[in-house]
């Protein structure tokens, strides 16, 4: 339940009660949306160069090349998903979440300058969404 502040003010004269919109819900006005959450689902391919790789040389490149990328961009996150065992094309997600697309293209810019990108994966797609984006156009609340 959200707490109803009421202060009164005064306006042309006459003294009118002010809602702090921030506490204030009224059903029939739309809720106002927080800005846009982007979120980038990168489709890759993973290389002969990354399978060949012994699983310790893997997590020693995550660590010392993906991890420093994230560290210097800490409005993106970055989950990974496998999904070789789903599809032919597409052996695994890699999902960025920002609350803008300035940051990811820094992640992006960073990682072309890696062997991430073309040796150890194929970048298939990139397909970029917006977290409820119809309910920011339409002023509705998501689902």
């Amino acid at each position: 339940m959200k707490l109803l502040v009421q202060i009164m003010c005064l306006h042309k004269n006459h003294i009118v009660p002010y809602f702090d919109p921030m506490t204030f819900t009224n059903p029939s006005i739309p809720a106002v949306q927080p800005p846009p959450h982007h979120v980038f689902f990168m489709l890759v391919h993973t290389t002969t160069a990354w399978l060949a790789l012994p699983p310790k040389q893997r997590f020693a490149f995550l660590d010392e090349t993906i991890r420093p990328i994230l560290r210097r961009n800490p409005d993106v996150s970055m989950r990974f998903f496998d999904s070789e065992a789903f599809n032919g094309r597409i052996t695994d997600v890699v999902m960025w979440e920002a609350e803008s697309i300035a940051p990811y293209l820094a992640v992006v810019e960073d990682l072309r300058e890696t062997p991430f990108w073309d040796t150890y994966f194929e970048v298939v797609e990139i397909v970029a969404s917006v977290e409820n984006g119809y309910a920011v156009h339409y002023g509705v609340t998501p689902l």
